[in-house]
């Protein structure tokens, strides 16, 4: 019987977690869920130099956030824990002294000076490759170079040290890519990297495959950047004995202008965040805006997110999870980089927004009212069916209806100019004279009342509604004048009508 497939999620917490490491969350928890496995959260935090307080809270928060739900891990719990790196610190020594014994593994004793002096002597000499590896590593200090007692010795005496991996010499490793086929490296090109430190920490490889077997993960679902590291990764499942997950490396989230991964920097530059959710860094003036608090709606960001180096195969765009999880396959994700357009970002939440009831969307709509806007959840409730075509994110709602809550200050004196004079005022006035007298104050009649004045004396539309929409909102365009009439009503709208008269008056003297 095939082992049930467990994925896993571990990024580090030295830093606020970018929207390309939740895109690796989203895809492992789509494949976990299409076959019916598990999502691990494991935090890695062996680098304690960098690790960043609020990190690990920012990261179980944005996954809360999105719906992608970890089956077991930190926070969580599970049969494999502990989750934290830092709380399995102990276990990685006696595994990395287990490689040392079956000779896949040394100790070293080399310090900096001697490193740097081995890497200047290889560039003097032109080498292709300047690392320790099965060229160098003999005439370097470390056990294998120097007499085992005389190594024992060093350790003895409480000498500094380090373990590192013990390549063999020109061989090729495949490593077997569920995205991209077979990816050969040669061990010449790569170095005998450290797996266990002289401050008794493991490094990322160690760590990350010891904890891999032991958790029982299926599938390790990663970024490309991690593509160079797999060889060693694949030669330590066979230094253990162990049988070795499948790997699919995702492409990189690139730059809109398609050069580059995807940085803080040009998402500042061109307007937009690169984390889900806004954070302040806790000891440097660092900061920045989250989609979640732009007004992004978690559905559509999890929808574009999918599509961010992924394909169905098909034309269909929206998707709601549940079909993210039945259409998801690693087969369909792309080999080369996915380039981030912001643009097609805010599509999805409009259209997203578009297919909320009118009820949600007023519930977002009033989550974001600002401050100094004084009006009750009934007008909200009113408006939000009309404005929903032209809003992108709910805030936009008080940006295009800020003539509701204030009469207009302030009118467009191009278009005034153009439509304002003796004939057109006469009309407007006996327009006003009609809607005053109007007993059901509809949108319906209010549109009937005016477009009969307007076909019975021959007159031209935009001659009349223009002038009256700018009376009541002081703006060109907008949603349906009549609605905005019936909702304003009717004795609003006659204050505004005799106001703007006057106001008029004072820009085209008649």
């Amino acid at each position: 019987m095939a082992q049930k497939v467990r994925t896993r999620y571990a990024p580090s917490p030295t830093g606020f977690q970018h929207i390309g490491g939740i895109r690796t969350a989203l895809y492992a928890y789509l494949f976990a869920q299409k076959h019916n496995g598990k999502l691990i959260l494991r935090i890695e935090d062996t680098d304690q130099k960098r690790y960043v307080e609020g990190a690990e809270e920012y990261i179980v928060e944005s996954l809360k956030w999105l719906g992608i739900n970890c089956n077991e891990g930190v926070r969580k719990g599970g049969n494999y824990g502990p989750y934290r790196q830092s709380e399995r610190r102990d276990l990685y020594r006696e595994y990395a002294y287990q490689l040392v014994e079956k000779g896949w593994a040394y100790f070293a004793f080399d310090t900096p000076e001697q490193l740097d002096a081995m890497r200047k002597r290889l560039s003097e000499k032109n080498a292709v490759v300047q690392q320790y590896n099965a060229l160098t590593r003999m005439q370097m200090t470390n056990s294998l170079s120097l007499p085992l007692e005389q190594a024992i010795e060093r350790m003895e005496k409480g000498e500094r040290f380090v373990i590192r991996f013990k390549l063999p010499e020109d061989r090729d490793v495949v490593v077997k890519d569920e995205i991209r086929g077979d990816v050969v490296f040669n061990t010449t090109q790569m170095s005998d990297q450290i797996l266990f430190k002289s401050d008794g920490w493991p490094t990322y490889h160690l760590a990350n495959i010891v904890d891999d077997h032991l958790m029982k993960i299926t599938h390790v679902i990663r970024g490309e950047e991690w593509l160079p590291s797999t060889p060693l990764h694949v030669l330590l499942y066979e230094a253990f004995e162990w049988e070795a997950p499948a790997f699919a490396h995702l492409p990189l989230l690139l730059n809109p202008n398609g050069k580059g991964k995807l940085s803080k920097r040009t998402g500042d530059k061109l307007g937009f965040p690169v984390f889900p959710l806004a954070w302040e860094h806790p000891t440097e003036d660092k900061s920045s805006d989250g989609y979640r608090e732009m007004g992004f709606i978690k559905e559509a960001f999890v929808n574009f997110l999918a599509f961010l180096g992924w394909n169905p195969g098909t034309t269909q765009e929206i998707f709601s999870m549940k079909e993210l999880v039945e259409a998801f396959s690693l087969d369909r994700v792309n080999k080369s980089g996915a380039k981030f357009d912001f643009d097609k970002a805010k599509w999805f939440n409009e259209q997203y927004l578009r297919n909320l009831s009118d009820e949600d969307l007023a519930e977002m709509v009033w989550d974001s009212k600002p401050d100094d806007v004084d009006c009750d959840t009934k007008i909200v409730s009113q408006l939000v069916g009309m404005m929903k075509e032209r809003m992108t994110f709910p805030s936009d709602f008080w940006a295009g209806t800020q003539y509701f809550f204030n009469r207009p200050t302030a009118y467009d004196e191009k278009t005034i100019r153009k439509k304002w004079n003796d004939a057109n005022k006469t009309h407007l006035e006996a327009i006003k004279n009609k809607l005053e007298g109007l007993q059901d104050y509809t949108a319906d009649n209010i549109e009937k009342t005016i477009k009969s004045h307007i076909e019975k004396h021959e007159l031209k539309f935009g001659d009349i509604l223009l002038p009256f929409r700018l009376m009541l909102t002081g703006e060109k365009g907008g949603p349906s004048v009549f609605d905005i009439a019936a909702i304003l009503g009717q004795a609003e709208v006659n204050e505004r009508i005799l106001e703007a008269f006057h106001k008029f008056d004072e820009i085209v003297v008649i």
